[in-house]
């Protein structure tokens, strides 16, 4: 049977990754709220649907990169959603990043239904996206990962399988987590090197290849200095990520001090008006 893919979510992240599945031969449907973010896809041969309901009936393997759990909710488990209209068979792989129960209850829904479910998250922001490059963390059954692990080597290149319903999630808040300090680190640092008299351009090509380097200091801190705070990764969307990750470790009886102090920063940096920047517009706390 032709793999026909769904892709529901046409923003920053999933334009690309639908772009790369189109190129690389597949067929692919999508949806969207705003319809003139899919005129580029449909001018690569992508067919656009007005509805969920239609999208899911049309596809056998449905992709969601959606903005926040409640998103993902409606877009599965409403009256007009995927899991109400799509064929038994058919393969859900839900992108976003979103909670882990949410995850599960989508999984134990779907199984009902005889519908394959996965959670996917990703990491490797709007780069990442368009040069297939980025790291995907699932969970689910051994089975559909396998099944659907040509279709994910087409978006990304670090493709594990962690485990079972939710799997996927959980290792997206630890991504999350590092992230977090990380960024807080590599404001610190650009400031510092700019106040100290430093070229922070200079600094960053010292430090980035020794044990400070990290994917937000070689791809963030210039953007950074170049006060390009286009949103690759939203700063509404991080916000979402960490107040899950807090909860999580809560609900765990984890303590995250780190986590807790960026969400304030984050917090603090929507207040003023960025919630829309890309996440490196952190450095106009200390710039």
């Amino acid at each position: 049977m032709e793999k026909v893919i769904g892709f529901i979510g046409i923003g920053v992240m999933g334009k690309s990754m639908a772009s790369n599945l189109l190129k690389a031969g597949y067929t692919v449907n999508v949806y969207t709220r705003t319809k003139s973010k899919a005129d580029e896809l449909v001018g690569l041969g992508a067919s656009c649907y007005s509805s969920i309901k239609d999208l899911a009936v049309a596809s056998n393997i449905i992709i969601t990169m959606v903005g926040y759990p409640k998103d993902v909710e409606e877009v599965y488990l409403s009256e007009s959603g995927v899991l109400g209209h799509a064929k038994a068979g058919t393969y859900v792989i839900d992108m976003t990043t979103s909670k882990p129960s949410l995850a599960e209850k989508i999984y134990k829904v779907a199984k009902e239904k005889g519908i394959f479910a996965l959670d996917a998250p990703v990491s490797g922001g709007d780069v990442g996206a368009k040069e297939a490059r980025l790291a995907i963390m699932v969970g689910g059954d051994e089975e559909s990962f396998n099944a659907c692990l040509p279709i994910f080597e087409v978006m990304g290149q670090n493709i594990v399988l962690q485990g079972k319903a939710g799997a996927g999630q959980h290792t997206k808040m630890c991504n999350q987590i590092a992230i977090a300090s990380g960024m807080v680190g590599v404001c610190e640092a650009v400031a510092y090197a700019a106040k100290s008299g430093l070229d922070p351009e200079n600094v960053i090509k010292s430090i980035s290849s020794g044990a400070a380097g990290s994917w937000s200091l070689n791809n963030l801190a210039p953007r950074m200095l170049a006060e390009n705070f286009d949103p690759g990764f939203f700063v509404k969307h991080f916000i979402k990520d960490m107040s899950i990750a807090l909860e999580e470790a809560e609900n765990m009886g984890l303590t995250t001090p780190g986590l807790e102090l960026t969400k304030k920063l984050y917090d603090q940096l929507a207040a003023e008006g960025e919630e829309n920047s890309g996440t490196q517009a952190l450095y106009k706390l200390w710039n």
